[in-house]
């Protein structure tokens, strides 16, 4: 065990200084630290138990943080005013998508439950920024562009979140021996969670700026402030048996409506400590789970996969984005950069214990296995395919893509500068 936690924390430590050189071919870091633990699981350092128990919390840690502080950068105000796209591709794109989902998972596996094919459609529903950042940072892809998918990417797991604990109620009451009630369950996991996030968003961020204001704390003791709000969020709901992960993304839209830009730790995170805990989460799966999943992977799992990326995603953001002003190449380039990852694979390890065993285990293993094949497709044709959407938009001349007084008139990301609303790096998903 010491001499594997040795090895990940140098191979982190020189992929670090080589950062910006990797990141100019069409390996990403998600690629990386993932075939690093596969290659890892093959020489018995690291005991299998050991590592699964360090994943679960690590992503249950990664999971709070990226839920709170992704929506603690959204000002819900200017998305449902003056931003159209991302909107879209939230409340009518995410729905289509798992309506879509279930029927694709149904054709591979018509002997499933219904609930069943619903939460796997749903676990597969968030997309991960960090597996694009070859577009999300690239700067000869239109600002509003690439605003688009970092709003989507940091909102849709959120709400992606209740249709996950729903289905999976719903799974195991359709499935349960025991005769407990999964539904109620349910229903208070997504009532209660959502309340006790917001009196604890809300409350915490209001605290802050009263200090801030009476002089009382300073920038430094920002980060400690604000990752124990998210835990509190957390760990509140869960003691009034709502749900912790939900509690801690309202808990995020909360915190950031109060603070509105004021704290700079929520922009700061994954720029820092934010890419440490996103290795190390993709290290993990590549350990813990990646080799299991590989010893069941089979046609179906291909199939589902090849659907869920290129058909289900394309169909639902094409559908969502009717009556727009994005054009046939923008509508095409949204449904392919929707990469599967950490919120996908932290979804399916928060079902598991939920579950009947044996559908866990499929399910887990097919969301694994979509997992490593998106991060693969979608890091290597994010430098092409962003090359050639820029060259697409250029040829079009004056177009909505290129405009910016959409996102312009009221910045959508509420940002300590207001002259730089646009987070430098994708959100740690």
């Amino acid at each position: 065990m010491t001499t594997g936690l040795l090895l990940l924390a140098a191979f982190a430590a020189c992929y670090a200084m080589l950062a910006r050189w990797v990141s100019s071919t069409v390996l990403t870091a998600p690629m990386v630290f993932i075939a690093f633990g596969l290659l890892l699981s093959q020489t018995g350092l690291f005991p299998v138990g050991d590592a699964e128990s360090i994943l679960h919390l690590v992503a249950e840690v990664a999971l709070v943080l990226l839920l709170f502080l992704d929506a603690a950068q959204i000002n819900l105000s200017a998305l449902r005013q003056r931003h159209v796209w991302p909107q879209r591709m939230l409340v009518i794109g995410l729905p289509l998508a798992i309506l879509f989902g279930s029927f694709a998972a149904w054709l591979f596996l018509p002997h499933w439950p219904i609930f069943a094919l619903l939460l796997l459609a749903s676990i597969l529903a968030p997309t991960d920024a960090a597996l694009g950042q070859a577009v999300i940072t690239n700067p000869i892809v239109p600002e509003r562009v690439r605003r688009a998918l970092t709003v989507e990417s940091g909102l849709n797991d959120g709400l992606a979140l209740p249709a996950v604990l729903l289905f999976a109620s719903l799974t195991a009451a359709a499935m349960d021996q025991d005769g407990y009630n999964w539904l109620a369950f349910g229903a208070k996991q997504l009532l209660l969670g959502p309340l006790a996030g917001a009196v604890v968003g809300l409350g915490g961020g209001t605290l802050l700026v009263w200090a801030q204001k009476k002089n009382l704390t300073a920038e430094a003791f920002e980060a400690v402030g604000t990752i124990s709000i998210a835990g509190v969020a957390y760990l509140c709901a869960t003691a009034v048996d709502g749900n912790g992960f939900i509690a801690a993304f309202v808990a995020g839209l909360c915190f950031g409506h109060a603070v509105k830009g004021r704290c700079k730790y929520v922009y700061e995170f994954t720029e820092s400590e934010g890419l440490l805990l996103t290795w190390a989460a993709f290290f993990l799966l590549g350990l813990a789970l990646l080799p299991e999943a590989l010893n069941h992977l089979s046609w179906t799992t291909v199939g589902i996969a090849f659907v869920s990326l290129f058909v289900v995603r394309p169909l639902a953001i094409w559908i969502s984005l009717v009556g727009t002003d994005a054009s046939l190449t923008t509508r095409l380039f949204f449904g392919w950069f929707g990469p599967r990852g950490l919120a996908t694979a932290l979804f399916a390890l928060l079902v598991v214990p939920q579950i009947n065993q044996d559908l866990a285990a499929a399910l887990l293993a097919i969301a694994i296995n979509i997992v490593w094949m998106s991060a693969i497709l979608h890091g290597v044709t994010a430098q092409p395919a962003a090359k050639w959407y820029a060259a697409r938009i250029a040829a079009m001349g004056d177009c909505p893509e290129t405009k910016s007084a959409e996102i312009s008139a009221k910045p959508l990301i509420t940002h300590p500068n207001p002259e730089t609303d646009l987070p430098s790096k994708p959100s740690l998903k």
